[in-house]
């Protein structure tokens, strides 16, 4: 029976190492091949492509660029938008939607922080967990609202967080399913609030 499996895994070797777990950017003749930009409203502020056990997987970020100029690109509304690549076709498997918030002071733009998103296995086990952090600037040029999402078996378990000079005005909070998350994730993601707590000069905290 062993020397039959051994025969298997020499005979079909794609039979056995074709799971695999892998991501990277898509530039923009990728993304036109693929079509990817009749997906959204949105034009397309970075795109994924991802290889895991469940699939292939497109992972668009987009941005509404309300107002653009030489100095600045402010945005009014986002949406990261993931699906499964169905042979040739884009199966829509979640999406993420947020806005301008017009409580005082009043934001006036909203954008993804690419530089803490990531498309990796985190805990090991074949499946690729996203990971999307957006925040919001103030018309004070501050930041004022930051969420960070991670996406485990398609359910998305959030933490958000509002910054403010008045501790009242402040607040940190974690989903209430977050503890379902493996403990590989949590880590992770404790350690990348720590990281952009340092790096963006926020409290992120309660009080």
């Amino acid at each position: 029976m062993k020397n039959y499996i051994v025969f298997l895994m020499l005979s079909f070797p794609a039979l056995v190492f074709s799971q695999k777990v892998e991501s990277y950017i898509l530039d923009k003749q990728q993304i036109a091949q693929r079509e990817l930009k009749n997906l959204s409203d949105f034009p397309i502020y970075k795109a994924y492509e991802y290889q895991d056990k469940g699939g292939v997987f497109e992972l668009l970020l987009t941005e509404n660029q309300k107002v653009v100029s030489k100095k600045d690109t402010l945005n009014t509304k986002i949406k990261a938008i993931c699906g499964m690549n169905d042979h040739g076709g884009f199966l829509e498997k979640w999406t993420i939607n947020d806005l301008l918030e017009t409580t005082e002071p009043k934001e006036t733009t909203i954008w993804f922080w690419t530089k803490y998103c990531n498309t990796k296995d985190l805990d090991g086990d074949g499946y690729i967990e996203p990971i999307i952090v957006y925040g919001t600037r103030n018309e004070n040029d501050e930041i004022r609202r930051v969420k960070i999402i991670t996406v485990y078996k398609n359910q998305k378990y959030a933490i958000r967080a509002v910054e403010s000079d008045l501790d009242y005005g402040r607040s940190f909070k974690k989903d209430k399913n977050w503890s379902l998350l493996p403990k590989k994730i949590q880590v992770y993601v404790n350690q990348l609030v720590i990281k952009i707590r340092k790096e963006q000069d926020l409290l992120l905290k309660d009080g």
